[in-house]
């Protein structure tokens, strides 16, 4: 969900053109800004929206619903919804718009604002509390889940979401400093991993996939994804599409696989010229995985890892 700049107005919005062109916009549709971050994908598919066009936005951080413009606000086209996208299946019903949506956009990861507010505590990159919620009113803080999570949780966590080698070493450090005196700082936390795993010639912070598996966990982020993932079949009218933006190997392999099963007749049809409707394929894909040129990455660094998938509804 990567943006760059630093005043509101300035952000830029990750792979910008490459998901306008994915989403295929029709004037008069239906469209699904599933993770609104500060609205720069939302801004540019408003501009191609006429007076019966319709976008809802959705995002859970409270402050990028309260970071939502006076005019966007008074713009009849638009919705501002604070929920997870998990819920995009209800939050649908509730309009009536199952099967109806022209398009669904999923911009994962953590956003520039989020990043770069240290008491968020999503980066190491300046100090903060050690709190990582995407929703700072609901849920467990990493501050209070690392005082009492057991060592050997930890280092699955580490694994998982991480993909960290060092998993033990960081998890044994951890839970020994915790007993000297609470973790509730991220400088604390990321001095305690790079002394666990030093960074021994590596580009990135040795403490990189530890904040980003805390993070990933604490807020669900992949099970989100994966219910999101599943309602877009109920979603998206024929020839809708289903866009989405990752940032790490975890997210991506995930849409991945279902856009390649989606879009794939079952086995024992699979060559076959007549298949029954209920088993035909829900999706078909659309290009191949983009990523972000290199001029764009050159503006915008945070966009180096970003990869679009595209499907359409047939």
């Amino acid at each position: 969900m990567s943006t760059a700049g630093t005043n509101e107005n300035r952000h830029t919005p990750v792979l910008l053109r490459a998901v306008i062109a994915g989403l295929n916009i029709q004037p008069d549709g239906c469209y699904i800004d599933g993770t609104f971050g500060r609205g720069g994908h939302s801004s540019e598919i408003l501009k191609r929206l006429s007076s019966g066009g319709r976008l809802i936005a959705i995002d859970r951080d409270p402050a990028a619903v309260a970071a939502v413009s006076p005019a966007l606000k008074r713009d009849p086209r638009f919705e501002i919804v604070k929920d997870e996208i998990a819920d995009i299946r209800q939050i649908a019903a509730e309009r009536n718009l199952l099967g109806k949506v022209d398009g669904f956009l999923l911009d994962l990861g953590v956003s520039s604002p989020q990043l770069d507010d240290p008491e968020r505590g999503f980066s190491f990159r300046g100090d903060g509390m050690l709190d990582m919620r995407m929703d700072p009113d609901s849920g467990t803080s990493a501050a209070a889940w690392l005082a009492k999570v057991g060592e050997k949780e930890l280092k699955r966590v580490l694994q998982r979401f991480g993909e960290e080698r060092s998993a033990g070493r960081i998890a044994r450090a951890i839970v020994a400093a915790r007993a000297q005196k609470p973790i509730n700082r991220t400088s604390e936390l990321a001095e305690i991993v790079a002394t666990a795993a030093p960074a021994r010639g590596q580009k990135r912070h040795p403490a990189t996939k530890t904040f980003q598996a805390i993070r990933i966990w604490l807020n669900d982020e992949l099970g989100q994804l994966e219910r999101a993932l599943d309602a877009s079949v109920d979603l998206l009218a024929p020839r809708g599409r289903l866009c989405v933006i990752s940032f790490h190997s975890l997210e991506d392999r995930r849409v991945k696989r279902f856009m390649r099963n989606a879009a794939r007749e079952p086995e024992a049809y699979r060559g076959l010229p007549s298949i029954p409707e209920a088993l035909r394929p829900p999706f078909r894909l659309v290009g191949k995985v983009q990523v972000a040129s290199d001029e764009e990455v050159q503006e915008n660094p945070r966009a180096r890892s970003a990869r679009l998938r595209v499907a359409e509804r047939v």
